[in-house]
């Protein structure tokens, strides 16, 4: 069975107040995570706060842009189908939410090695999506 990747519309994020920074930086095909000074801990969906101790002294640091997939779910009815969500462990520890694009969709494993894959929303911003890593297989 083979399920070809298909390119769909892609919603426009809805920032928040701080958020210019990360999109500014998907414009230029860099990931920001946002770290804490306190605890070290990297965290997304970047906030103004540390969701592990509370701190606000938090600052954007640049990611590797790699990962792993943790779980996947694949989306096969609807107006938009056929996608795939699945969380990434990115190689900073943390999961991130997202959307595996170009790639045949059956061949989607946990495991797999990816990388940041950035595509347009509707209005031409640049959102962060993962697609398989081939370079290390």
């Amino acid at each position: 069975m083979s399920t070809p990747y298909t390119e769909r519309p892609i919603s426009d994020p809805i920032l928040n107040p701080g958020d210019e920074p990360y999109f500014d930086a998907a414009a230029e095909g860099r990931l920001l995570l946002k770290s804490c000074n306190a605890c070290h801990q990297p965290h997304h969906y970047p906030r103004a706060l540390c969701p592990f101790c509370w701190s606000t002294d938090v600052e954007w640091i640049t990611a590797s842009g790699t990962g792993a997939i943790y779980t996947f779910s694949i989306t096969r009815r609807g107006a938009s189908a056929p996608y795939c969500i699945a969380y990434v462990r990115l190689d900073e520890g943390l999961m991130m939410l997202t959307n595996i694009v170009d790639v045949d969709l059956d061949s989607v494993r946990i495991g797999q090695r990816v990388r940041v894959a950035f595509k347009e929303s509707e209005s031409g911003m640049s959102v962060p999506m993962f697609t398989i890593d081939h370079s290390e297989a």
